[in-house]
């Protein structure tokens, strides 16, 4: 049995524990549900269906804003939208970064978030290069993996991100909103 703490009355500790020695768990009766639980069919969110008709989306450019209305493609271009939600693409094989934008962005739509950015990265340049030129393999790739039939219709619009956000080697995602 615990101990009890000292009290200025031990006198009425010792009587509680007498009252209380030989106090035992009443047994519990044992209920079985009468019919099994059954629960109806479990929706998958966020799936396709309800989200797009496959003959109506269009492909994806970056900075088009031809789908949204003046005032929230000024905002998103102008990266004045609250970003909920980072990717950051560097030190990734190309095969990994497009397995991890492709779980992103549905997570993100789950999850009901609005802008995304993914970070990508500039490239790099090759020490043999008199002229930079950037080698942004996943950078260049970004656009179309964004267009892939998986991830495309949860985007809205895509955009390059202000240079506070990350300039050319990052980009803004416009994700859908959930509509019940």
């Amino acid at each position: 049995m615990k101990k009890l703490p000292e009290s200025k009355y031990p006198q009425d500790i010792d009587c509680w524990l007498q009252e209380v020695e030989d106090v035992a768990a009443m047994p519990q009766p044992e209920e079985r549900p009468s019919a099994p639980l059954i629960i109806g069919d479990i929706a998958m969110s966020p799936g396709l269906k309800g989200v797009y008709n496959a003959n109506s989306v269009t492909p994806l450019a970056i900075g088009d804003t031809s789908n949204l209305d003046r005032r929230t493609a000024e905002k998103f271009v102008r990266g004045q939208f609250k970003i909920e939600a980072r990717l950051d693409l560097h030190g990734l094989t190309e095969k990994e970064a497009f397995s991890a934008v492709t779980e992103f962005i549905p997570l993100c739509y789950a999850r009901r978030h609005r802008c995304v950015l993914i970070i990508t990265g500039k490239g790099i340049k090759k020490e043999n290069d008199t002229w930079y030129e950037p080698k942004g393999i996943i950078k260049d790739a970004l656009p179309g993996w964004l267009n892939n039939a998986e991830i495309r219709p949860f985007i809205l619009s895509i955009s390059p991100a202000v240079p506070a956000d990350g300039g050319d080697g990052a980009m803004y995602v416009l994700l859908k909103r959930q509509r019940l």
